[in-house]
């Protein structure tokens, strides 16, 4: 088994990584049901044969628990495993939601802001320390994310860790 993985996957939002198997995309989706059965009161999940999602079981269930998706795909006659970390659906639909909803105002404020300047109005002499607002909210929710990863980063190895045996424990034998 080979992993890829680069300085920028470990600086994301979501961290992810790659690796290489010669197990065919059956054989792996098979391999992760059985190592998810053998392992069934630490981990859950749904496995097909192109996309398996896992997370660990724990009592609480946090904003912050991060979820395994790793999708299954065959390049160059091997079976690559592409693996992402991330916190359920809703949770990053809803962070992405205050990423988006943040700049757009920041833009709106900021455009409002120059637009004064260039045609000397004052209309809109709050329009600079709105910005600045923005940007601060933007970094609230950046902060928040990066928290949420520092308290689920037990988890993730434990997630990371369910990828790599899941592949080696069951390579094929030559």
């Amino acid at each position: 088994m080979k992993t890829e993985e680069t300085t920028l996957d470990k600086i994301r939002t979501r961290p992810r990584f790659k690796m290489f198997t010669d197990l065919t995309k059956e054989e792996y989706a098979e391999n992760l049901k059985t190592y998810l059965n053998e392992h069934k009161g630490e981990f859950s999940g749904n496995i097909n044969k192109e996309v398996a999602t896992i997370c660990v079981e724990t009592e609480d269930d946090n904003y912050w628990k991060p979820r395994l998706s790793l999708r299954i795909e065959t390049e160059d006659e091997q079976t690559a495993i592409r693996g992402v970390f991330g916190p359920s659906s809703a949770v990053w639909t809803f962070f992405m939601f205050l990423y988006f909803s943040f700049t757009i105002l920041w833009m709106t404020f900021f455009t409002m802001y120059y637009v004064e300047k260039q045609i000397n109005s004052k209309e809109f002499p709050w329009a600079l320390n709105a910005s600045f607002a923005m940007l601060i909210c933007i970094g609230l929710t950046y902060a928040a994310a990066r928290f949420g990863q520092n308290k689920a980063k037990g988890e993730m190895q434990k997630l990371r860790k369910f990828a790599e045996e899941s592949t080696l424990h069951f390579e094929k034998k030559p």
